[in-house]
């Protein structure tokens, strides 16, 4: 089953200080991964479809949407960060 990891802040916000989130083999990639938190933390796909980085397995992703998501990955949301 893929994990899921939230940065510390959508954790507190949406799932109750929890950051490692256990789902379904179904999802396949990662708009499906955000659809199924959405489904048991409602309101935080908006923040996981804006600007964060995402990591499928230690390799981080710029467009990830539909990036594969294996049984055992391990997905990571992290927020963004603006530099100059």
């Amino acid at each position: 089953m893929p994990t899921v990891i939230l940065g510390r802040e959508v954790a507190r916000a949406f799932a109750n200080d929890v950051a490692s989130i256990t789902l379904p083999d179904s999802a396949g990639n990662v708009r499906a991964v955000i659809k199924a938190l959405d489904v048991r933390y409602p309101g935080i796909a908006e923040v996981l479809s804006g600007p964060v980085a995402v990591s499928i397995d230690g390799q981080i992703y710029e467009n990830c949407l539909l990036e594969p998501v294996g049984p055992q990955s391990e997905i990571c949301f992290m927020p963004s960060i603006d530099g100059g």
